[in-house]
């Protein structure tokens, strides 16, 4: 049952995460991957929520199993991310690879650390 709630999940997060990234980066005229970069931060800000909504009881291991390890994981890449960068230093914009790195981390942590503390206002 648990591997079914993790497919469900991802079958959601893997189309989510094309289709957000490609809406994202047609709005932006620039080397800088914004798409890559909203659906991990994205991501990041379910996952710190879903954290704190288990962590409180408000959600169950099967809830964390299907968005958590489903949803998230298929949503958020780090893969593509590794990759983005690489090419930014490949193509020569030095600048972006390292804002990329830089601003990937701390928006990534910082939404964790936001999504787990909506959770505890919400779940005392």
């Amino acid at each position: 049952m648990n591997w079914l709630l993790v497919i469900i999940g991802a079958s959601v997060g893997a189309p989510l995460r094309y289709l957000t990234d490609r809406a994202v980066q047609s709005r932006h005229d620039t080397v800088f991957p914004w798409g890559t970069f909203a659906v991990n931060v994205s991501g990041s800000l379910i996952l710190g929520l879903l954290t704190g909504a288990v962590v409180a009881g408000a959600a169950s291991s099967h809830v964390q199993l299907l968005i958590g390890t489903g949803l998230c994981g298929a949503l958020t890449t780090y893969s593509t991310f590794s990759y983005e960068t690489v090419r930014l230093v490949e193509d020569g914009a030095r600048f972006y690879a390292v804002a990329n790195v830089l601003a990937s981390v701390v928006a990534g942590l910082g939404a964790v650390f936001v999504g787990v503390s909506l959770a505890q206002a919400l779940w005392p």
